[in-house]
């Protein structure tokens, strides 16, 4: 299998690479990968990643929510029972930001069409792009959503889109500079990119280090922190308007970590005391919650 190893940061090219920590692929493989940081822009990365054409197997769990829609656990039952509040705070957040009620909509990493089947019921005009087939047979069948192929995104018409939304995808993308710049190539300038992705810099990243699940090896190739997330941006010329928490996701995260620290066996106490400290931290800055929104413009 053909493995990636980096000499220089994928982000900002920097020769001034290190390891840092070592995490396990707890999902699929229960493989042991590596973790380097970049001292110029503080982007973490997994080194040695299967290329893009090898990475389809390490997604191939019942247990993998993107693709599954799965409620199967107490973790992902949760998961499902805060999907509705997060769809409504996702699209207060598209429509503030574009200060557009209605308009074109381009969902990246799609998943299972949740997301776009809740913004094509608020009138928006939607299209959604998803690598794998099996979840987009999900999104047919659960949400009656119709999702590309995701090579379709490099024949999309330049400044077409009010909105882009990268709901935990850009952490996945190989090809990182490239989909930066076609990013950058499809919305209007009048529009927004949303770009989500978790921040190792937080609290409940800094208890669980290699145990973090947010860490997802080898599916995450890239672990951003703020400073990370705004080097790469104004590589592109893109513009960083704002930031917003996604206050949930430090349950979330923090509950999958001490299973995995529990080698199966997970503290829910634990994992809430350390969610709850996580996100007070990010109330007095907003910079150190779990996950991020960042809020992009031309």
């Amino acid at each position: 299998m053909p493995l990636l190893h980096y000499s220089n940061c994928p982000s900002c090219r920097s020769e001034r690479i290190q390891p840092a920590l070592t995490a396990v692929d707890h999902t699929v493989s229960h493989e042991a990968f590596a973790i380097w940081q970049c001292e110029q822009c503080s982007l973490r990365f997994t080194q040695d990643i299967p290329d893009a054409a090898s990475i389809g197997r390490y997604y191939r769990s019942d247990s993998y929510i993107s693709h599954s829609n799965t409620s199967k656990g107490l973790i992902n039952s949760l998961y499902h029972m805060v999907r509705k509040e997060t769809l409504a705070e996702k699209y207060r957040l598209v429509a503030s930001a574009t200060r557009i009620k209605q308009g074109r909509l381009l969902d990246i990493g799609a998943g299972t069409g949740a997301f776009i089947a809740h913004m094509q019921n608020r009138g928006w005009e939607t299209i959604g792009l998803e690598p794998d087939s099996s979840a987009r047979e999900v999104a047919q069948a659960d949400h009656q959503v119709q999702l590309l192929e995701i090579d379709q995104l490099f024949s999309l018409p330049s400044d077409g889109f009010d909105a882009i939304t990268l709901w935990h995808v850009l952490e996945h993308v190989h090809d990182l500079h490239g989909y930066m710049e076609q990013l950058k190539a499809l919305v209007r300038r009048s529009g927004r990119i949303f770009i989500a992705v978790p921040n190792y810099t937080s609290y409940d990243g800094s208890e669980y280090r290699g145990n973090w699940a947010a860490y997802d090896v080898p599916r995450h190739l890239y672990h951003f922190s703020p400073a990370a997330m705004q080097t790469l941006l104004e590589a592109h010329g893109l513009q960083l308007q704002g930031s917003q928490p996604m206050w949930y996701d430090s349950y979330y995260i923090s509950l999958l970590s001490e299973k995995y620290r529990g080698n199966g066996r997970g503290n829910m106490v634990r994992a809430g005391v350390i969610g709850f400290l996580s996100n007070a931290r990010a109330f007095i800055d907003k910079s150190r919650c779990s996950s991020l929104i960042y809020v992009v413009s031309k």
